[in-house]
């Protein structure tokens, strides 16, 4: 009987000495909690209105418990998000204990009918965490319409995207090198923060007056429709060859369009015609040594510059309008920057041809040409309207600190008012190279007449 009691106790002791440890709660604001992701992505394409499920983790990877104040979601009642922490569905728990040297499940479910008509493209909430005195936050997205959903992807063969579905890219999708992705009229590619697209063999984004390209953000709320810096940008890197962007809308990124390398060719590295590009937070278009051809494009509102080319390189810009007023941004730098020099080490001739273009902004010199190494370049302006104090822009047709008188472009409307001194400027292009394909039109696809309008609109 005296054995019997000894070994109760023993037991209760045990007991009790399990229920002390489980109990002993650390209050430490310096304790930190790991989680199995840094956020919680739905990419199913819903078709019709369902319900998905994903799983993660919460770890305490410390000794003693850690208690949560709260968890909850942000959204609350009225998120589409459901949670359920280890079996017990909830929208907002109270005093959740995460023992040391443990982890709790959590499952999180969300509910998308994508055929209403004000359902936003993406359904986003965050999972909120209280302890200690901190906060914890898991970001939740969901995607509440039929798209085509295309998540760190590499494209090894060539790929044809339609335009049946938006495609919506999450973190990045990359052309693989002797690759082409060919875009068709009318396609929505849609990036999510911070998503880029990466280019190191061939893009081909061939829209239409009637149907253009457009690569935004897959924010589409009206709050967000002209916000810059919500995705990365375009990439063209050193082994991308033959790309043509052609009637599309590129805007509400970081730097619009980056190519970082001449073309290994006798073709354009990039050719990009008849675009708008808008809303960037830094750069329109950035170039490193590179080759841009560039006609009919409207560039405006962009952080620093719509266009920084340095290093060198080779630059065809005929019939463009760079107009650079800056309603979203404090700038202090040149609509357009080109330059021969990067560093002492890094510089290259360069070749600039600038033709029948419109370069006008808010500042007094908005067009900067810089030859600072000893590299030899050629530098050629003909029949462009310019901003500047710059003495040596004056001549071969230019005309100098002369208003385009844009109709609206606080409005992003740059066509040119009727007493516009940009009316029947520019110089005849029917020779050049490319007139047919892409000169022999404006942005519009009006028909130019020569003398031409200076920029990408043509009245007629």
């Amino acid at each position: 009987m005296k054995y019997t009691i000894l070994v109760l106790l023993a037991l209760l002791t045990l007991s009790f000495a399990a229920c002390n440890k489980d109990e002993d709660i650390t209050f430490d604001p310096n304790v930190k909690l790991s989680f199995s992701t840094d956020s919680v992505l739905f990419d199913t394409v819903f078709t019709s209105v369902g319900s998905t499920v994903r799983r993660f983790k919460v770890f305490n990877y410390n000794e003693k418990a850690i208690n949560l104040d709260e968890i909850k979601l942000g959204g609350g009642a009225n998120s589409p998000f459901l949670i359920n922490v280890n079996g017990q569905q909830m929208a907002n728990g109270k005093n959740v204990k995460i023992n040391g040297k443990d982890s709790i499940n959590v499952l999180v479910r969300v509910n998308i009918n994508p055929t209403l008509v004000n359902q936003p493209f993406i359904v986003e909430d965050s999972i909120l965490l209280f302890f200690n005195g901190k906060k914890e936050k898991i970001p939740l997205v969901a995607y509440g319409q039929n798209a085509i959903f295309v998540n760190n992807s590499t494209i090894n063969s060539n790929t044809t995207w339609d335009s049946q579905l938006p495609y919506i890219v999450y973190n990045s999708v990359t052309v693989a090198e002797n690759t082409e992705l060919t875009i068709a009229a009318g396609t929505r590619v849609l990036f999510h923060n911070g998503s880029t697209m990466n280019v190191k063999g061939t893009l081909t984004a061939i829209g239409t007056k009637k149907d253009s390209i457009l690569f935004a953000s897959d924010r589409t709320e009206r709050i967000y429709e002209e916000e810059p810096g919500q995705w990365n940008g375009i990439h063209f890197y050193g082994s991308s060859k033959n790309s043509i962007i052609n009637h599309a809308t590129i805007k509400n990124g970081i730097a619009g369009i980056t190519v970082d390398s001449l073309s290994s060719n006798t073709n354009p590295k990039l050719i990009l015609a008849n675009t708008v590009v808008k809303n960037m937070q830094v750069v329109g278009l950035l170039g490193y040594h590179t080759d841009l051809t560039a006609y009919n494009n409207l560039f405006h509102n962009c952080g620093q510059y719509l266009i920084y080319g340095i290093g060198g390189g080779n630059y065809d810009l005929a019939q463009n309008t760079f107009g650079a007023y800056n309603y979203s941004f404090a700038r202090r730098t040149s609509a357009v920057h080109l330059s021969d020099f990067i560093s002492s080490t890094e510089f290259a001739a360069l070749k600039a041809t600038l033709t029948n273009n419109i370069i006008w902004g808010s500042l007094e010199d908005e067009l900067t040409i810089e030859k600072k190494s000893t590299a030899v370049s050629t530098i050629e302006l003909k029949n462009n309207l310019i901003k500047t104090t710059k003495a040596e822009f004056s001549g071969n047709g230019n005309l100098i600190n002369a208003d385009p008188l844009f109709i609206n472009p606080r409005q992003g409307n740059f066509m040119t008012s009727e007493n516009s001194p940009a009316k029947n400027k520019g110089i005849n292009l029917s020779s050049h190279p490319y007139f047919s394909t892409y000169l022999s039109k404006d942005l519009l696809e009006k028909e130019r007449l020569f003398p031409s309008e200076l920029g990408c609109y043509e009245d007629n």
